[in-house]
């Protein structure tokens, strides 16, 4: 089986930054950490112009927290520091001066639809359905919630959080603004991708900073925000609704 990794490779002025694990792309810790600081590196490197965030595998972009790590969390100093993982990964993409392309080629579930929510331009597939799974297991997209809500607006984001069981399709999120194109294909969306990203290495990089900087306005107190989001979810993640429905994923 392949171990999970962080990996970033350069091409052309185009960063890639690629994330994966074994069980469907759950992010644990390390991996958040990892993922965070790959962000933060490309953002300050001179020789690149755009950031394309993908992740490993064919058929799920992310499914969200590790239950590995969810269910071990024994106190609510270690949940918070779990969550604050999210936080840290959200804020290194809002902080970063260069535009950064999603690459959705499937499913992608909770925390993995904040990181989606989090990318400036985001590509999919007709197979990239989308779950705010988070209130099945007794918690709540409180440290995504942002992220989601800054794409898909109050309304769209409350219906996926509260219907919390049900797939949206592609289709859903591209009328309702997470993603900018759905294509038939992986190969079709990563033909997208590449001349999508190197035509904005043609472009003023100042220009793209200041534009992003415009874009993320009103996000400036994310840093407190998302961090005392994520103090409620490494609480709630202690009750013993939470306890007993994660004993199902053991």
């Amino acid at each position: 089986m392949t171990k999970e990794y962080v990996k970033t490779t350069t091409e052309n002025q185009i960063q890639t930054i690629e994330f994966f694990h074994p069980a469907h792309n759950s992010l644990p810790g390390d991996i958040l950490t990892q993922l965070a600081q790959a962000i933060t590196d490309a953002g300050n490197d001179d020789a690149t112009k755009v950031i394309i965030l993908k992740s490993g595998g064919e058929r799920t972009f992310c499914a969200g927290a590790s239950f590995k790590e969810l269910i071990a969390v024994n106190d609510a100093k270690t949940g918070e520091i779990f969550f604050s993982g999210f936080a840290n990964v959200i804020n290194a993409m809002r902080k970063c001066p260069k535009f950064i392309l999603g690459r959705v080629q499937g499913k992608t579930v909770g925390g993995g639809v904040g990181i989606a929510s989090a990318t400036d331009y985001c590509f999919a597939t007709k197979f990239a359905s989308i779950k705010l799974s988070e209130l099945n297991i007794g918690i709540g997209p409180f440290v995504v919630g942002p992220a989601v809500e800054r794409k898909l607006g109050l309304t769209g984001m409350s219906q996926i959080a509260i219907n919390a069981n049900e797939f949206y399709t592609p289709q859903w999120a591209k009328d309702n603004g997470l993603f900018a194109e759905v294509y038939e294909s992986t190969e079709e969306m990563d033909a997208g991708i590449k001349a999508f990203a190197e035509n904005l290495c043609t472009y003023n990089p100042d220009a793209m900073a200041e534009m992003k900087k415009m874009f993320w306005t009103g996000c400036e107190n994310w840093d407190q925000l998302l961090f005392e989001r994520a103090k409620i979810s490494g609480r709630l993640v202690l009750s013993e609704f939470t306890k007993e429905t994660l004993k199902r994923f053991a």
